[in-house]
């Protein structure tokens, strides 16, 4: 009887998942399947409460859909997966294709320790639709522009997502650490797993995705964006499996670029590794910072939503409250860091990876260059976000700001994104602004002319 072993990383589901069923063929009808899960301290160590919190709950319920056989094992991957392997007699080890700077490096010491037993690691499927790499320039490289990026990947296409295995056997006795405890984490985040992925996907479907188009940049209104960005982190659903549900509804074509989004991000850090920690624009890189003590306090007084501009505030104090923040609502903030407060974009993309449950490193880190204009944007230093008016257009009642900061529950719409002209004065406890946005624009601007 064959033994294999599925290694589950960003794929914690059992529908549409290409690595099990591989296992489960290689297993054949009368081997085994034994599920595991590497608690890598490396990728531990980087990620924030909210996400480790949210990754320990989505462990627990795969454990749960495969009757409490999932196996958890401590320790590097090099040396964990080919233990494991060895100790249950697989034949082969099976996961998802990683396509990450760090994913790659480490699945290639795994390959190599595993072949020095005879083993095979067998990669199939991945977190993409259409995987990072496949679709390319006509020069083979990488597409650096999302426009013809897009095209391709639509031209390109995916398949049919296929359902769970039925009658896996899994097998028994074999020796696990328990789930980690959660971390503590002051902040509501989503039901996890993969039967909360789907219910939230049905939902969206049902209340949001007719009205996605006119809804997705309004940050007060429920049910605006699909929130299903933490189940594609850690893949309990799969985008496939929404692609596949598209087909009737009028936004369907704006979801699926969103989607898009996400996997032209996920390219361009396959093609440059470099980018996660480097500007994509080598020229934009030499854009004038400020530093210095004065500025570990306005990142500060940005970090804690107490700028005085309520649209940031609140934006701030939701990736508090919730872990998340509304996409919208990132783009303000980080423009307001980036332009307003001239600090390198780098100290904002790691205090969202800190914070956010749904903190994707190519997502991140290239969502924050769009805006800070040192990434595939052609056209970045024109794009300065005023916070009053992206206010005033996005959360035009204020109940967004207001949802998020108290202290300005019983301000007039009139004056919601603007206290401070207020007759009646700044509500108790709210500041006033940390910057003059027309001078910092300037300010920006000259920067920007300067390269």
């Amino acid at each position: 009887m064959a033994t294999a072993v599925v290694w589950f990383r960003r794929d914690l589901r059992l529908s549409d998942n290409p690595a099990l069923l591989e296992a489960v063929a290689a297993a054949g009808p009368d081997g085994a399947v034994v599920p595991c899960f590497v608690l890598d301290p490396r990728l531990l160590g980087a990620a924030g409460a909210p996400r480790v919190a949210f990754l320990v709950r989505c462990l627990q319920e795969l454990d749960r859909s495969m009757g409490g056989h999932l196996v958890v094992r401590p320790g590097p991957p090099a040396t964990t997966i080919p233990a494991l392997a060895a100790e249950v007699g697989a034949t082969s080890v099976h996961a998802a294709e990683d396509f990450g700077p760090y994913g790659r490096q480490r699945d290639d010491d795994v390959a190599r320790t595993l072949a020095d037993v005879g083993i095979d690691l067998q990669l199939d499927g991945s977190a993409y639709a259409v995987p990072p790499g496949t679709v390319t320039t006509a020069a083979g490289g990488g597409y650096k522009v999302f426009t013809p990026f897009a095209r391709a990947w639509r031209g390109h296409g995916w398949p049919e997502p296929v359902l769970a295995p039925s009658n896996v056997r899994w097998a028994e006795g074999v020796a696990s650490d328990r789930v980690p405890d959660e971390p503590v984490v002051a902040c509501d985040l989503p039901a996890a797993g993969e039967q909360a992925a789907q219910a939230a996907a049905r939902r969206f479907w049902e209340r949001g995705l007719d009205d996605y188009d006119e809804r997705r940049n309004r940050p007060d209104l429920p049910d605006g964006t699909s929130r299903l960005s933490a189940h594609l982190k850690y893949g309990t659903i799969h985008p496939r499996q929404l692609l596949a549900l598209l087909g009737r509804s009028r936004s369907e074509g704006r979801f699926r670029t969103e989607l898009c989004w996400r996997e032209f991000y996920a390219d361009v850090l396959f093609h440059r590794p470099d980018t996660a920690r480097r500007s994509f624009n080598e020229k934009m890189a030499a854009i004038e910072v400020d530093t210095g003590p004065s500025t570990d306090e306005r990142f500060a007084a940005w970090a804690e939503g107490r700028t005085g501009f309520p649209i940031v505030d609140a934006g701030m104090r939701q990736l508090r409250g919730e872990a998340w923040v509304h996409n919208r609502v990132r783009m303000i903030v980080a423009s307001f860091l980036v332009k307003d407060l001239h600090l390198d974009w780098t100290r904002g993309a790691r205090w969202f990876m800190t914070h956010l449950v749904d903190g994707d490193l190519a997502s991140n880190q290239h969502g924050w260059q769009w805006t800070a204009g040192t990434g595939t944007d052609p056209s970045p230093y024109f794009r300065i976000f005023n916070p009053v008016t992206q206010g005033e257009r996005f959360d035009p009642d204020g109940d967004y700001v207001r949802r998020w900061i108290p202290e300005l529950a019983g301000v007039d719409r009139r004056w919601v994104h603007h206290p401070w002209d207020d007759p009646a004065g700044l509500p108790a406890g709210y500041p006033g602004p940390i910057a003059d946005h027309a001078v910092e624009r300037e300010e920006a601007l000259r920067r920007y002319r300067g390269l």
